[in-house]
């Protein structure tokens, strides 16, 4: 009988407050109920199946919060996907965060709740233009951001995620005894990276169709609407986005910034989501747009998450072959020391540096 709070059972009220109390700011209450039912629903099938639900910080919040098992970023989820004793991983996020997840735990079912969830960044390269660009530039180690397939990670030497790319070109470098670094498929990180180094970039035209829509106006006019706000941008964005803005680092170092600093106000040039799950978090601090959302991401929802569990839907599979050699490239990344902090980009330090060579 319906005889708590939004017409939920005491029972299923108690179960899910923890979840309403971190998404009430985002979930309208006509919304909640049947949320909060479908929260309740996917968790119990998740003790059924033995599964994990790994939640990307684009997920929406009643995803994140309610029914993630391991948020964060992609390789991140991945990382701790194959720690777990748990048989099932079902990625809320996109295609290539479960191939990713596949890589790092082949003995594991991988699933992944809408098979169109792709990536334009992902899709911008092949495993074939990476095996021609080797061609191209012998000799010169090529170091992948994790943002790819499979078959890309396979031609690779080493992968990055935007919290430890600098490191990750520099000890790649320094490991070939070189000058110069192949950084793909993001030109925009492999621009931003570039300022940060003395090492030679070269770089894919390769771009996040969510961050590349950010520009300088934007910062402006929210500068004009909120003079006191402070404003992340992600390395993702534009060079000169992340010159114009107060702080630029990668999603980790922009959730550290929040949570140490609490700003009375804040902007993050990223994903919508992402401010919607860690003001979750940071009860006091204002998130502000502008606001772009990523419509392969949005393809995850609560319904079909709930439906992948039960029909143990739609599993994600990669040739044994292509999983024995991506996973060295991302093993060698995750063998380095971590980063004593997460990363930041200091565009400063661009106004001396040459540019990438793009191909």
């Amino acid at each position: 009988m319906a005889d708590g709070a939004f017409g939920l059972t005491k029972e299923l009220e108690r179960e899910t407050a923890g979840v309403w109390a971190k998404v009430k700011d985002h979930v309208t209450p006509l919304e909640w109920p049947a949320q909060a039912r479908l929260i309740s629903e996917i968790n119990r099938l998740k003790r059924e199946r033995d599964a994990v639900i790994l939640a990307h910080n684009y997920m929406t919040p009643e995803i994140f919060h309610g029914v993630g098992d391991y948020v964060g970023d992609s390789l991140g989820l991945a990382k701790e996907a194959a720690r777990s004793d748990a048989k099932v991983i079902v990625q809320a996020g996109v295609h290539f965060m479960a191939e990713t997840s596949k890589i790092l735990s082949p003995e594991k079912t991988v699933l992944i709740p809408d098979l169109r969830a792709g990536c334009s960044l992902a899709s911008s390269i092949t495993g074939a233009d990476v095996r021609l660009i080797k061609q191209r530039y012998p000799g010169l180690p090529v170091v992948t951001y994790v943002n790819t397939t499979a078959d890309v990670k396979a031609e690779t030497d080493i992968c990055c995620t935007s919290a430890n790319a600098v490191q990750v070109v520099e000890w790649a470098a320094k490991e070939w005894g070189v000058d110069r670094v192949i950084l793909i498929p993001d030109e925009y990180l492999a621009r931003n990276v570039a300022a940060q180094t003395t090492v030679g970039i070269i770089a894919w035209k390769g771009r996040c169709e969510v961050h590349e829509r950010f520009t300088v106006d934007d910062i402006a006019e929210m500068r004009a609407a909120y003079p006191g706000a402070e404003i992340l941008a992600h390395p993702e964005c534009p060079e000169d986005v992340l010159a114009a803005a107060d702080f630029a680092g990668s999603t980790a170092a922009m959730t550290d910034y929040v949570e140490t600093r609490r700003p009375k106000q804040v902007v993050l040039i990223t994903e919508c989501s992402m401010a919607s799950n860690v003001a979750g978090d940071v009860p006091g601090v204002q998130f502000i747009g502008p606001c772009n959302l990523c419509p392969h991401m949005k393809r995850i929802t609560l319904e079909n998450i709930r439906d992948c569990l039960l029909h143990m839907q739609f599993e994600v599979t990669v040739p044994a072959d292509m999983i024995e050699r991506g996973r060295l490239a991302v093993q060698r990344m995750i063998d380095l020391p971590p980063p004593l902090v997460p990363a930041r980009y200091d565009l400063v330090k661009a106004r001396h540096h040459v540019d990438v060579e793009l191909i």
